[in-house]
């Protein structure tokens, strides 16, 4: 019981101080995609924590999940693990995290779903405003010009996925500034952000008092744009890229003195004019192999009691 027990409060503690200490790091800003990976393997720590506390304390109540689980594993390591010592704890253990799990799933399913339905609807109303000519197949168009006053790209993910830019837009967007909007968005695409998206909103939505999915959700959306940045300002320059973002969203208010505040745009043009050196490709190394490390720790928890047994 002890290990399950174990398990969880690492948990709980990683899901606590993962974003203060995440917070403070000066790092993230300059290796968005090291930060991005970073965040992925403390969420899976969390998230693998409170599993393993789950299976154990299973084992704990339940003869039947003890007999699966510990069927081919010698006596020593099955007396080791102390099963059957505790009370009912156990069982109730089991049963909240078990419904946590399928909150879970269920949220992450919604997410998925809503994400969808939106997709088909901006494809419906992309069709309305650019109707199909005749012998034209729906998602045919890899590139499509939408006629309109407001400046805006976008990219319709899905099997076909489609990358839509406004008349305005190109009107604004001046020599190679255009390429540089396409390649962020591509970067956007290739590197598969509407999956960590999707899965982020659905954790912080499904425990919405959990500080470690809230901020899970939060700087998902911020990292993914700074790596789109820069994607694209590695193709095209810094300047570049920070021309077209102004260009795009000088008329939404968004540098203004009275822009609202959740918008980082402001943020993301002085990232990109600053232009801070990125780290050494060791210092890359050692973080993105410390950050891999962080979900073995609960696993070794988990097998502490049978290697100290074995051993």
């Amino acid at each position: 019981m002890w290990v399950s027990l174990a398990l969880l409060l690492l948990g709980v503690l990683t899901a606590l101080a993962a974003p203060r200490l995440l917070s403070r790091a000066d790092w993230a800003e300059r290796e968005p995609v090291v930060a991005l990976w970073v965040w992925q393997c403390v969420v899976a720590a969390v998230l693998l924590s409170f599993a393993l506390s789950m299976t154990l304390s299973a084992s704990t109540a339940w003869q039947a999940v003890r007999g699966q689980l510990f069927a081919p594993a010698p006596r020593a390591v099955v007396d080791a693990y102390e099963l059957g010592t505790s009370g009912p704890w156990s069982a109730v253990l089991a049963v909240a995290l078990a419904a946590g799990g399928a909150w879970s799933g269920a949220m992450l399913g919604r997410e998925i779903g809503q994400a969808r339905a939106r997709r088909r609807q901006r494809r419906c109303d992309l069709l309305v405003r650019s109707p199909l000519l005749p012998g034209e197949r729906p998602g045919s168009e890899r590139l499509v010009v939408l006629e309109g006053e407001r400046a805006d790209v976008w990219w319709l993910s899905g099997t076909t996925p489609q990358l839509v830019i406004t008349t305005a837009a190109l009107r604004r967007l001046k020599g190679r500034q255009l390429d540089a909007v396409l390649a962020h968005e591509q970067g956007h695409a290739r590197a598969r952000h509407d999956w960590l998206l999707n899965c982020s909103a659905a954790l912080a939505a499904g425990f919405p008092g959990i500080p470690v999915f809230a901020a899970f959700r939060e700087e998902m959306h911020r990292l993914v744009e700074l790596a789109a940045d820069d994607v694209a300002s590695r193709r095209f320059g810094r300047l570049t890229i920070a021309l077209a973002l102004v260009e795009l969203n000088e008329d939404r208010g968004v540098f203004g003195p009275g822009s609202a505040p959740e918008t980082d745009l402001p943020q993301r043009v002085n990232r990109l004019l600053t232009a801070a050196p990125r780290l050494t490709t060791g210092r890359r190394l050692r973080l993105t192999a410390a950050a891999s490390l962080v979900p073995v720790v609960p696993v070794l928890v988990a097998f502490a009691p049978a290697l100290s047994a074995l051993g």
